[in-house]
């Protein structure tokens, strides 16, 4: 087998990925990185973006995440994030992560908004506690 590394994609809820790979690329602050086995050790803080990679056998895969951290330490390339969705085919990883990634976002929007509900009743709670005192 030619030169590989081993790449580790995890989010809180599972593990994405985990296999050798011939070369990875990402998209970090500074734009599109690519790594390879022998590449320097290194960290790199990801955006929103598409982690893509050729396997072992050498088929491309593609890995999209929410943002995280990459950490290459010898041949060892693990990468959290928040939320990571993995495929084969490009336009069906984009569909998939249209219906994932805006889900979750609607669900957040939503909790965010009664978060602020409940803050503004405290205030409100507060305020009154303050004029009857």
């Amino acid at each position: 087998m030619p030169d590989a590394m081993h790449l580790y994609v995890f989010s809180p809820a599972d593990s994405v990925f985990d296999g050798e790979v011939l070369e990875l690329t990402a998209h970090g602050h500074d734009g599109l990185f690519g790594i390879l086995p022998r590449h320097v050790d290194y960290t790199a803080p990801l955006v929103p973006g598409i982690l893509a990679f050729v396997d072992a056998e050498e088929n491309e895969g593609f890995i999209a995440v929410d943002g995280g951290v990459l950490l290459k330490i010898e041949r060892k390339v693990r990468v959290a994030t928040r939320r990571a969705v993995r495929g084969d085919d490009l336009a069906v990883l984009r569909q998939t992560v249209r219906r994932e990634f805006l889900a979750l976002s609607e669900h957040e929007r939503e909790a965010r908004n009664a978060v602020a509900r409940l803050e503004a009743g405290i205030i409100r709670r507060f305020i009154e506690i303050e004029e009857m005192g």
